[in-house]
């Protein structure tokens, strides 16, 4: 008989996959959060915004990091975490990604609309992770107080977002990313003259080709997506 996880033991599930920690952990369901205050001080947190929403935090033990992923101006803990964080909310479905960043999560591990995870090497935690999945309450093309979902998004119309062109990307290893100098070179993930991705707050929108205009840069789009190509 095949068990079906809930999303939030899916999202501890796969966060701990990308952990780039120097051992294995576990994801264990705390019933009370027993995370110390001053290591909630310093989580990494970020916010999903999609079918379905949530707010994540994670706190790791010092030293369960590689001690080159910390501590430095080029390479933060919000950074090395980020791809574990993103897998976790992936499973949420198509949505977007706020920034990752350090702060204080304990309002967060505080909510009883929480749920909190132990992560576990062997029987010891080395560290804990919460996920509050948020209600969207908008179905049917109807918000919660019954007026049409198009005459409310007409207030965000003058609402500035951040518009990115992707040419392409690559993974390294820490130890890699902090020996860059001037003149060295990143071998990215496609050809020359593949088209370029254009997402908007971190989501795949559209496709598109590099072009000069005016001796500036700018994209032409020669495909838009659907919502389904671009939740991939």
């Amino acid at each position: 008989m095949k068990t079906t996880l809930s999303l939030p033991t899916a999202a501890a599930d796969a966060l701990v996959e990308l952990l780039p920690t120097s051992t294995v952990l576990t994801p264990r369901e705390a019933a009370v959060n027993t995370a110390p205050r001053a290591e909630l001080a310093r989580a990494v947190m970020g916010g999903f915004i999609g079918a379905s929403s949530a707010d994540v935090a994670i706190v790791l033990l010092e030293g369960i990091l590689p001690d080159a992923s910390t501590g430095t101006e080029l390479v933060s803990p919000a950074d090395v975490l980020r791809p574990a964080i993103e897998a976790a909310t992936a499973v949420l479905g198509a949505g977007v990604l706020s920034d990752v960043r350090v702060g204080d999560a304990s309002s967060l591990f505080d909510d009883s609309a929480a749920e909190i995870y132990e992560l576990l090497s062997g029987q010891s935690v080395q560290g804990w992770f919460a996920i509050r999945i948020r209600d969207n309450r908008a179905v049917s093309g109807l918000l919660s107080d019954g007026a049409p979902m198009a005459g409310k998004l007409g207030r965000i119309n003058n609402v500035e977002m951040a518009l990115t062109v992707e040419i392409g990307r690559t993974r390294m290893a820490v130890r890699d990313v902090l020996n860059l100098e001037p003149g060295g070179v990143i071998e990215l993930d496609r050809s020359a003259g593949a088209p370029a991705d254009v997402l908007l707050n971190g989501r795949l929108i559209a496709h598109g080709e590099v072009v000069v205009v005016d001796q500036d840069y700018a994209v032409r789009i020669t495909k838009i997506l659907d919502v389904v190509e671009g939740s991939h």
